[in-house]
């Protein structure tokens, strides 16, 4: 959770907004901000703590039309907007009744995350460190990524004239390879699955003292750019939070800091507090949370990945025992959906909504329907589900499973015939 600090903490000459200083998960313990990760007193990972002193709607409404307008909310220099980077977010939150219909729910919202700049959720957190990484001095961004991160990292390194190097799995999508290859930075294919290139890029790291890894050195201030989704939810819900909310789960830090983004809302009565549950979804090739939380674990146990939800494809996820306390919490559940449910989630809202999703989206849709069906989502409670990746990323997914309903010559009558008419 956000740690609350007095204002006097001491931030030194970095200009990180409303942060003050780094936390640790585990135990509590403080330190300065700094390009860091993990705490050496307990070893758990670091988080963002705030002074966010008076923060009001109309503040946040007279903001741009980006993640900007909650920068009081973000570790960003109070100066963040002037400074070229990708201006992610504000996507629009789609009323899905005729998906609601089709799933049995009363009512049902999208969060479309696919209008960002490259087309995912990852513009809202690569935006975040690029802005704290030049704060701390880097000049060169880089990341381990299953696919959509590289393409993030890459644009926005581009965009603010930096270096960039990203690793990813020889293995990727190749429609995810060349959207990133296009901005010209360093692109590195590494033979090995997720895990092994995160291993990699952690190595790296600690070799090349200027180079920003975004989820691995400047994760703490990566990770908080997932709040905006919540703070957007929020805000386009009209100031308040919504029942249930269904997330998508790869490292699992999006669903963390999208609770971690309602609390914040609901403590600064930006909302009131209400309650709410949060769902998480996962590929059955690659569901070590999922399995936890079904066994009752409090332990993820790695996996190795199978599975065609690439970007969802972490066998061993991060924030994985940070998600099974907040679905614990908050009273949600977490499932996962085969590679055939998959690709029908994709075709399901595509037919229903004219919204094409990558397969982690497909992993979302099926995975509401499937929690519907088991009586663990409410369907009387209003609901909201996360769509983070363009369709367009992923073809290969659907590619033997749709195209021209038939091949006429040029004739009317071929056509009706065609159309049974």
């Amino acid at each position: 959770m956000t740690a609350a600090l007095d204002s006097t903490t001491t931030r030194g000459t970095i200009d990180l907004g409303p942060a003050v200083e780094l936390v640790s998960k585990e135990e509590g313990h403080r330190q300065p901000l700094a390009p860091e990760f993990v705490s050496a007193e307990d070893f758990s990972p670091l988080e963002v703590a705030y002074d966010f002193g008076r923060v009001r709607r109309e503040d946040i409404q007279a903001g741009p039309r980006n993640i900007w307008r909650y920068k009081k909310l973000l570790p960003v220099p109070s100066n963040v907007e002037e400074i070229p980077n990708t201006e992610p977010g504000c996507t629009r939150l789609v009323k899905a009744d005729r998906l609601a219909k089709a799933l049995g729910v009363k009512s049902l919202w999208v969060k479309d995350d696919t209008g960002n700049p490259t087309h995912s959720f990852k513009d809202r957190v690569v935006a975040v460190a690029l802005a704290a990484a030049r704060e701390f001095g880097f000049d060169t961004l880089a990341c381990p990524s299953t696919g959509n991160l590289a393409n993030a990292v890459a644009a926005a390194a581009a965009r603010a004239g930096w270096q960039s190097v990203v690793l990813i799995p020889s293995s990727l999508e190749r429609a995810k390879v060349l959207t990133t290859a296009v901005y010209d930075g360093n692109l590195i294919a590494v033979d090995g699955n997720y895990d092994d290139v995160n291993r990699l890029a952690t190595e790296l790291a600690a070799e090349h003292e200027n180079w920003a890894f975004v989820n691995v050195n400047v994760r703490p201030y990566y990770s908080e750019g997932s709040k905006t989704l919540a703070y957007e939810v929020a805000e386009q819900l009209g100031w308040r939070i919504p029942e249930q909310i269904v997330v998508p789960i790869a490292s699992g830090s999006q669903l963390t800091k999208v609770d971690k983004g309602f609390r914040e809302f609901a403590k600064l009565g930006l909302v009131d507090d209400t309650p709410y549950k949060v769902f998480g979804a996962q590929a059955a090739g690659c569901s070590p949370v999922s399995a936890a939380f079904r066994n009752g674990h409090d332990v993820v146990q790695p996996v190795k990945p199978d599975t065609i939800a690439r970007s969802l494809a972490i066998g061993n996820p991060a924030d994985g025992p940070y998600v099974l306390d907040t679905v614990r919490r908050t009273g949600g559940a977490i499932e996962d959906v085969t590679d055939a449910e998959v690709v029908e989630g994709i075709r399901l809202l595509a037919r229903t909504e004219g919204i094409f999703t990558e397969t982690a989206g497909g992993v979302t849709v099926a995975t509401a329907k499937k929690l519907i069906e088991a009586g663990k989502i409410d369907p009387d409670a209003e609901t909201v589900l996360l769509i983070t990746g363009d369709g367009l990323k992923t073809l290969d997914a659907i590619e033997n499973e749709v195209g021209p309903k038939a091949t006429v010559p040029p004739s009317a009558a071929a056509v009706h015939e065609a159309l049974g008419l």
